[in-house]
């Protein structure tokens, strides 16, 4: 069962059942600025968040600020998976710099945004919900004539198109241990762009600019409940009342479960640009169990005789649907065979193994991260080799016993056993298109995971190359200097001074 919203105190943020979009008209604000990595509001919060030595604590703190007044225990505990959450803060400016219309245009004018791809263009009028995409690239004439003829635009992947979107959402993705995603909705006055329709993510809806009226419905059956997938688009007749209406305003939040209905249209006064954080797809319990268990009867059929013994010869005439009615102690005996056998699987199921795939898939998924100006110049970016003179200069990296290092992020790596021996999975080399570079790893030397698994428990100490857990200093200098290279340890001084 969906727990019922908590009624509204002074200062605090709730679900709100019965909240009605507030009356009388906006002012349009003007169209803010690009966001910048120099500016205010969002960039500084990141640059603060920037001077957090753990990647841990920087993700923990960014959340608390997505939530913000709401404590993320209360959060997690009241609403997570369970029922909506309406923040509304009266602060226009609290997402300043995040995204806005003129990155939105920003990003047309780069030329690298194609209709499909990376846009959709969208308008849902009497009940019929339609995409208008053409094809190649989304030129700025075309998109705007669109949205001057009353369409939505939803950008797919703004974190490819804004450094501010990409290192929000690399910072987050570490507090939920599953990828953190993001679309942007620019809708004109006084349309909707989308059929009602329920999502299988966490949804957290940020109002960048304008204001949108939101309605929310709670799942009609107990099997729309924190689905598996998405629903197709609904109708109007499909929908009860809604348990949530209001009008978010730039600088409020709505999130809602997987498997809550909803939309959302703009009101005659006001265009609306929201972006929707997303994360826990394909996360659950369930999802875990459908790659342990087929690993788990592969190991019980290697290693337990019981699973291999034959099915009985007459098995066939006493069982199947036909057979279902029938009091047969053959068919009881069965039955309990099977449940005997399924309870036994659990001795065999690789847990672990089962996690660091999942894992594996994660690292995969991630945004790479993005580096501090203090990272950038202690890590393999910013090493200063260069061609000068007639010749390369500063080309040697020269890490030495007493070089103190660490790991960029504790996310940023996964020891997880291959077909061939252990691989080391990093993120340091993704895209920041999703999955458009194939996994990153590399086969590492067995005698080399406990130097791994020290990096990570010392986090985010740094320690000496001599102190890592290698047999000669060789080794330790080996192992440090491949993983400066690939970008997954900085030192606590840059390796040359510039």
């Amino acid at each position: 069962p969906v727990e019922a919203p908590v009624e509204p105190r002074p200062g605090a943020a709730t679900a709100e059942p019965d909240a009605k979009p507030r009356g009388g008209p906006t002012a349009m604000p003007g169209v803010p600025r690009p966001a910048r990595e120099d500016g205010g509001g969002v960039s500084e919060l990141l640059r603060r968040l920037g001077r957090l030595e753990d990647s841990r604590q920087r993700a923990a703190e960014l959340f608390r600020w997505l939530l913000a007044p709401v404590a993320p225990g209360e959060f997690l505990g009241r609403h997570w998976e369970r029922a909506p959450l309406l923040v509304r803060r009266g602060d226009p400016s609290y997402y300043t710099g995040l995204f806005s219309t003129a990155d939105f245009d920003a990003a047309l004018r780069g030329g690298e945004v194609h209709f499909g791809t990376h846009l959709d263009v969208t308008s849902y009028a009497e009940g019929v919900r339609e995409t208008h995409n053409p094809s190649g690239r989304a030129l700025p004439a075309v998109v705007w004539d669109f949205y001057q003829n009353g369409c939505s635009l939803r950008l797919l992947c703004p974190q490819a198109f804004s450094p501010t979107v990409w290192h929000f959402l690399s910072i987050l993705q570490e507090q939920f241990g599953s990828m953190a995603g993001a679309n942007t909705y620019l809708t004109p006055p006084g349309t909707q762009g989308f059929a009602p329709h329920y999502d299988d993510i966490e949804a957290f809806v940020l109002q960048l600019e304008g204001k949108k009226h939101w309605r929310v419905y709670s799942p009609r059956t107990d099997a729309e409940v924190l689905p598996q997938f998405s629903s197709a688009n609904l109708t109007q007749a499909d929908l009860g009342e809604p348990m949530l209406e209001t009008v978010l305003e730039a600088g409020d939040l709505l999130y809602f479960p997987r498997g809550f209905i909803h939309q959302g249209d703009c009101l005659p006064d006001a265009h609306s640009l929201h972006i929707t954080v997303s994360s826990y797809q394909r996360n659950s319990w369930g999802d875990f169990l459908e790659k342990l268990l087929p690993a788990a009867l592969q190991m019980a059929l290697e290693e337990d005789v019981e699973y291999r013994r034959g099915l009985p010869m007459d098995y066939l005439q006493y069982m199947g649907v036909a057979n279902s009615d029938t009091v047969d102690a053959r068919r009881t005996a069965f039955v309990e065979k099977v449940q005997s056998l399924i309870k036994k699987l659990v001795d065999f199921a690789p847990v672990d193994a089962a996690v660091d795939q999942r894992a594996k898939s994660f690292l995969h998924d991630c945004l790479p991260p993005v580096l501090t100006p203090s990272e950038k110049a202690q890590s393999v970016y910013g090493f200063p080799a260069r061609w000068q003179d007639g010749g390369p200069c500063n080309v040697d990296i020269l890490i030495t016993k007493d070089t103190e290092v660490r790991l960029l992020r504790h996310g940023i790596v996964r020891l997880c056993n291959g077909e061939t021996g252990v691989m080391l999975y990093y993120t340091t080399e993704n895209s920041r298109v999703y999955h458009k570079e194939e996994p990153k790893f590399f086969e590492l030397d067995p005698e080399y995971t406990d130097s791994i698994e020290f990096l990570l428990s010392s986090y985010p100490n740094h320690v000496s190359v001599d102190s890592l857990p290698c047999e000669t200093l060789e080794e330790k200098i080996a192992l440090a200097t491949l993983l400066f290279e690939k970008g997954i340890l900085t030192t606590k001084k840059p390796l040359v001074q510039v």
